[in-house]
């Protein structure tokens, strides 16, 4: 894990410096903000193919009698009917149903991998250390690990022959274990962009060979690297969270539209008595997308009005590359999430109307299904 007050460089640092990349300190690390510009960075990843920095999330290993069990105890998806080679998307709930974070678990030949966001890597290391039971083997793997997301419609192309056939064939939310440019590797088909795209898991002393591997193989099919930035308005336009911008320990995954990773059937689980007793009260606020006419952006924290009421909070916004349009994200009282409804944004002294859209924005990506 990385130390407090000091940016870490990745395995990948000198490369992007050798771009010309300009950077921000995030999740601890040193980390591309942005390489040749967030429009074209943001069109490369829609049109070509894009590779993603991400190394600084967190990885944890988890095995021995009961780890699955554990897991499926800790989050709200169904982590005990999952097939190996499957990965799903999940939140892990407090008792009170607020979110710890919101994470992937990777089911491999006689273990499990747990995949957090960087920014709470400490958090959900200490949050399941306290409840690991006896026998099941908890292990940090985040040091053992460098990652890179390979994103865009032409993304297997700029693999093909460099990682098995198999791997080109995974169906979305699939992994396996295999080579990639040599080097041992997990190869997950999961993303975070809307388009088709891989993730390769490999440890940091095969970094060289996989960054030169990757440019030199993916150049011919536009492959450029793309930084944060690109990425936040990426991932906005598909309508995905941020954690900490869009859920927090004070979010539910209910609240926040992602109640289909709850199976409150399921037996016992953190937050589940919490859950259930929201959705048979109603929710009281949803998180709803909305768009805008004209370049204005709303951003993070700004009140959102109607009638001249106080009715909730912005928690992300942006410009969209794609749709040619602000839109954004926030929590609203759940009477107001009516499409097409028209609320109000308190930008400074302007009042920016705000009209409730449905998520994903942009329906047009090359992800698998």
């Amino acid at each position: 894990m990385s130390t407090p007050g000091i940016a870490r460089p990745t395995p990948f640092t000198d490369y992007h410096r050798a771009l010309g990349a300009k950077f921000v300190e995030f999740a601890g690390f040193e980390l591309p903000l942005r390489y040749t510009g967030d429009l074209r960075e943001h069109q490369c990843v829609r049109s070509a193919v894009g590779v993603f920095d991400i190394t600084h999330m967190g990885e944890y290993h988890v095995s021995g009698p009961g780890a699955g069990e554990f897991i499926h105890r800790m989050v709200t998806n169904d982590v005990l009917g999952m097939q190996v080679g499957q990965a799903i998307y999940t939140a892990m709930c407090r008792p009170d149903g607020g979110i710890v974070d919101d994470l992937l678990v990777y089911r491999l030949p006689e273990r499990w991998m747990m995949v957090v966001n960087g920014a709470t890597n400490a958090k959900d290391w200490a949050w399941l250390r306290e409840q690991v039971p006896a026998g099941v083997e908890l292990r940090d793997i985040s040091e053992e690990m460098a990652l890179l997301a390979v994103q865009g419609p032409k993304a297997e192309l700029a693999l093909r022959g460099h990682v098995p056939d198999a791997a080109l064939e995974l169906g979305f939310y699939r992994l396996m274990e295999g080579a990639a440019f040599g080097a041992p590797a997990i190869i997950s088909r999961t993303g975070y962009t809307g388009e088709d795209g891989f993730e390769l898991y490999f440890a940091p002393r095969h970094a060289a060979q996989v960054w030169e591997g990757l440019m030199a193989a993916g150049r011919p099919h536009g492959l450029e690297p793309v930084g944060l930035a690109a990425r936040d308005s990426l991932r906005l336009e598909m309508g995905y969270m941020l954690y900490g911008n869009d859920i927090d320990d004070t979010t539910t995954p209910l609240e926040a539209g992602i109640g289909w990773t709850v199976k409150l059937k399921k037996d016992a689980f953190n937050g589940r008595e919490a859950l259930l007793r929201q959705k048979e009260a109603g929710l009281a606020r949803k998180l709803v997308g909305f768009e805008l006419d004209g370049r204005r952006v709303a951003r993070h924290d700004m009140t959102i009005e109607s009638g001249g009421r106080a009715v909730g909070r912005v928690t992300s916004g942006t410009f969209s590359p794609s749709l040619e349009r602000p839109i954004g994200m926030g929590y609203v009282e759940s009477a107001l999430d009516r499409p097409g409804g028209i609320l109000e944004v308190l930008a400074g002294g302007t009042r920016l109307n705000v009209r409730i859209a449905p998520r994903p924005f942009w329906t047009r990506g090359s992800r698998r299904s």
